[in-house]
């Protein structure tokens, strides 16, 4: 039931549907937005599904919330769209996000306390969420896997432009040798193994202007170039090294569609919607 008076209610019309925007607890900078699903009633005890997506470099975290309203409304799911703005830790800073940390700034920290601020505020359900990022959101949403995989439910991965394989022969980004180094925190395959594990892009994505890695550039390092040039050999070489460590993989890819998950987003829907009807109750 909502509530526009207050009385007797912790929530208010603005956090229902399309929610307004607030602002992390836990660091100011950071916002995000929810669509809450129109049955949500305070006096229920219904449980609902966290869903977390995460933007690209164009940062379009309404367009993303909206997007996935339909699905959030069939399947009993609350969307969370959190927001990485540009510029945070330098003029011009587009990437650190993807990456998940930046110096002291551990955007993974952040977002976790997005999610338990939604945990407080609604009834989610589990500890584990659904997370999908596509282009920079994949470059998230797979280190994210790698580094909380107790944290989520599903990942679907959507054509990241660099990759961090599952390579342990290989320093961090590239790969993952000295993980627990960089992270404070060892890898954890068997954890990996328990999440169910999408990659989705289209088969036109083979540009590369803006993914090649040149030694003059900052993410530079040896190994650069190991997992191929264009998005579709990453995501593959991406999966591969997963797969050689037990994890197993579900790669959809969309023929005709170059580097836009407009008509990828329907798989994703679909992945989610079949990993929610085979998790327990």
């Amino acid at each position: 039931m909502r509530n526009v008076s207050g009385h007797g209610k912790r929530l208010s019309y603005y956090d229902f549907g399309h929610t307004t925007v607030y602002a992390s607890r836990f660091d100011q900078r950071f916002p995000y937005c929810a669509y809450v699903p129109d049955d949500y009633d305070e006096d229920s005890d219904k449980t609902y599904p966290l869903a977390v997506i995460v933007h690209g470099t164009e940062r379009g975290m309404l367009a993303y919330r909206d997007a996935f309203a339909d699905f959030a409304e069939q399947n009993g799911v609350i969307v969370l769209a959190p927001l990485f703005p540009a510029n945070i830790c330098f003029p011009g800073d587009l990437s650190s996000y993807k990456m998940l940390r930046q110096g002291d700034l551990h955007y993974d920290a952040v977002l976790l306390d997005m999610v338990e601020e939604m945990r407080e505020r609604y009834r989610i359900r589990g500890d584990r969420v659904l997370m999908y990022g596509f282009s920079g959101g994949g470059h998230f949403t797979h280190r994210f896997l790698f580094l909380h995989p107790k944290r989520l439910l599903a990942a679907s991965i959507g054509a990241p432009g660099v990759v961090t394989l599952l390579d342990f022969d290989h320093d961090f980004w590239v790969g993952v040798r000295d993980f627990e180094k960089v992270f404070g925190k060892a890898i954890d395959l068997d954890a990996m193994r328990k999440v169910a594990v999408q990659m989705v892009i289209g088969g036109d994505d083979l540009q590369t202007w803006e993914i090649t890695i040149k030694p003059e550039d900052d993410w530079w390092m040896p190994g650069a170039d190991l997992a191929g040039a264009t998005r579709n050999d990453r995501i593959r070489s991406l999966k591969g090294s997963l797969e050689r460590h037990g994890v197993e993989v579900q790669l959809d890819v969309v023929p005709g569609i170059a580097h836009n998950d407009g008509a990828l987003i329907a798989k994703v829907k679909e992945f989610f919607a079949r990993t929610l009807n085979a998790a327990p109750a």
